[in-house]
């Protein structure tokens, strides 16, 4: 069980809200990477998604990595010094600051979740080097005013901004109303500002992984789905998607060597022309 220390009453509030009886998304992608901050009940519900999808554990190893990579060619090639993480996760290694900080240590992170295991860990654990910064914000991706005004306080909107969402999309369960909070955002940004997505598919082992989301809504979580390419594509239709296009999070810009076996969560990143 997780070590958690919450200092002032908003981290004793925030704290009130954990549920240790109910499995969380973050803590079982956390149990997945093989981190401590999970309770028994995520190890629980995480087996038995295990035992419809074995090869998950390498999709969480895959989407982080998939990450680092898009962080580093924005921060990089792109030029982009701001972030909008949505959907933070609990922190682990190479988290969004840390990679686009060691390309430029003025970079500007916001993170946003809702899950108050997660803030408290961004809070402790999520720090800024002296040039740049970091914030955290309390919201839930359903609402992206919450989310934009929040970001305000630390990111300039004139100048161009990474959206990354991995792995949160799937919580908005009706397409139409996932396309329209990603467009929302995009409209917040200008020109040059790129958008990065990762989603767990039906495009490997689609039976299984329909299986393995059909139990996880059965467990009293917040539901999740699936969505097939098509649908992914429609999650990009306002930006230019970079080479490789949406793919397997492991087949998106790999270091050299072998083709890295595909795995069921596909990611892409977009430009805003």
């Amino acid at each position: 069980m997780p070590e958690i220390q919450a200092a002032g009453d908003e981290g004793v509030a925030r704290m009130t809200r954990l549920r240790t009886d109910v499995s969380h998304s973050a803590r079982i992608w956390n149990y997945w990477l093989g981190g401590k901050d999970h309770y028994p009940v995520d190890e629980e519900v995480g087996e038995q998604i295990l035992g419809f999808v074995p090869a998950l554990p390498r999709s969480a190893v895959a989407d982080r990595a998939f990450l680092a990579r898009a962080v580093r060619h924005l921060a990089g090639q792109a030029g982009i010094r701001q972030f909008l993480d949505i959907g933070t996760g609990l922190p682990t290694a190479d988290n969004t600051h840390e990679v686009a900080q060691r390309v430029d240590p003025a970079a500007r992170i916001v993170y946003v979740d809702n899950d108050p295991l997660v803030l408290t860990h961004a809070h402790a654990l999520l720090t800024s080097t002296p040039e740049g910064a970091t914030d955290y914000i309390e919201a839930d991706v359903h609402d992206p005013e919450k989310i934009l005004r929040g970001a305000a306080r630390t990111l300039d909107f004139d100048r161009p901004v990474a959206i990354t969402m991995l792995g949160i999309l799937n919580f908005v369960m009706d397409t139409d109303e996932a396309v329209s909070i990603v467009h929302r955002l995009l409209d917040a940004v200008p020109s040059g500002s790129h958008l990065v997505i990762s989603h767990p598919t039906t495009e490997v082992d689609g039976e299984a992984m329909t299986q393995a989301v059909e139990y996880w809504n059965s467990q009293g979580s917040a539901s999740m789905t699936l969505r097939g390419r098509a649908d992914l594509v429609r999650l990009f239709d306002r930006v230019e998607v970079l080479e490789p296009g949406i793919v397997s999070c492991s087949r998106w810009r790999p270091e050299e060597g072998p083709e890295p076996v595909a795995v069921t969560h596909f990611g892409g990143v977009g430009r805003k022309p």
